[in-house]
């Protein structure tokens, strides 16, 4: 089995290599070389996906048996469609790792694979949207974007050669996102800790290795494939993952539960402020049964939970990222919100 990852320098692409190679597989990863590292084993060619001459360059080293995209979460549909149209005729299937925010019912609805996706053109610009809302965590730019990126797959390798999968949130060692880290050294520091809304709300989570072996069975299927990635609901819960944080840790901290009406009162943004809470019902109520069905299989939240935290244990430093500044409350401020109500 000859493989093309596209993006195997961060997080999911190198769990999505190390997977392959441990099946036996040949594997090309195809990033620009800036940060992270080539994986021993994997042939490894640097380039921008946004330059049509290093597609072309690509494509020599096929052909391949599947192409599995980790890496087009900035790029407009117009970039992914240029890129799937250069490796169209040198790669039998193409699996997309995509996201639930492509339905329009994202986050406010339960969400299925029948739920409505965003309608939009395979070759938009980055113009494309609107910027996201200031406190909500909505982003619809992104959901709109991210569907055009999928019709630019589906339109170029057409239904039967493509998997399209849609997780929610991926957590694990190599996060650069920031959320389960700042979590993990919120516990560690102790004391009284801003824990948001109701305890026993569901999370779906799901293991970035997990999605990787998922996306790697993909690769095998010959038919068209639509997935989404996350736990089951109801059994992952807030209060389970921060108890976690402060287990792992050894954290002597107390956890301060206080409502959404409360937090948003107090303009605390969703979804980043205070990473994985949000208000929306939809966030906990992604229907991944069809996923299931077709094998996919996602551990325990406590587990990514003590793997990630022995990760940054070791020393292990994720790729530097902007998004990572987004996340976490300030001090100053969870002391003020904390104060407030005693």
């Amino acid at each position: 089995m000859r493989i093309l990852v596209l993006g195997g320098g961060w997080f999911l692409g190198p769990a999505v290599v190390a997977g392959a190679l441990a099946r036996g597989w040949e594997v090309t990863t195809f990033t620009r070389g800036r940060s992270g590292s080539t994986m021993p084993g994997a042939t490894a060619v640097h380039g921008d996906r946004e330059r049509p001459d290093d597609l072309a360059r690509l494509a020599e080293y096929g052909p391949w048996d599947a192409v599995i995209d980790t890496s087009a979460s900035a790029l407009s549909s117009r970039d992914v469609l240029a890129g799937a149209r250069a490796l169209e005729p040198v790669a039998n299937r193409y699996v997309y790792v995509s996201t639930v925010a492509v339905y329009e019912g994202w986050p406010t609805e339960p969400l299925s694979t029948d739920s409505a996706v965003w309608a939009a053109p395979a070759n938009a610009g980055p113009e494309l949207g609107q910027p996201p809302e200031a406190t909500s965590g909505i982003n619809p730019f992104y959901g709109r974007r991210k569907a055009g990126t999928e019709r630019a797959v589906t339109e170029t390798f057409g239904l039967a050669r493509t998997s399209l999968l849609r997780p929610g949130v991926l957590l694990g060692p190599g996060e650069y996102v920031g959320r389960l880290p700042w979590w993990l050294h919120r516990a560690k520091r102790g004391g009284r800790i801003l824990a948001p809304g109701d305890p026993s709300r569901s999370i779906q989570p799901v293991d970035v290795r997990d999605a990787a072996v998922f996306a790697l069975d993909q690769a095998l299927r010959v038919s068209h494939q639509v997935h989404n990635l996350a736990a089951p609901i109801g059994r992952e819960t807030m209060g389970r993952l921060l108890q976690a944080c402060l287990d792992v840790t050894g954290s002597t901290g107390r956890l301060v539960w206080l409502q959404d009406e409360v937090l948003l009162r107090h303009g605390l943004r969703q979804w980043t402020e205070l990473p994985l809470w949000w208000s929306h019902p939809g966030t906990s109520a992604i229907d991944s049964s069809s996923a299931v069905t077709a094998g996919f299989a996602s551990r325990p939240l406590t587990e990514t939970v003590a793997d990630t935290w022995a990760w940054l244990s070791q020393g292990n430093m994720p790729v530097p990222h902007r998004r990572w500044a987004k996340h976490g409350i300030d001090p100053d401020k969870e002391h003020a919100v904390l104060a407030s109500v005693g």
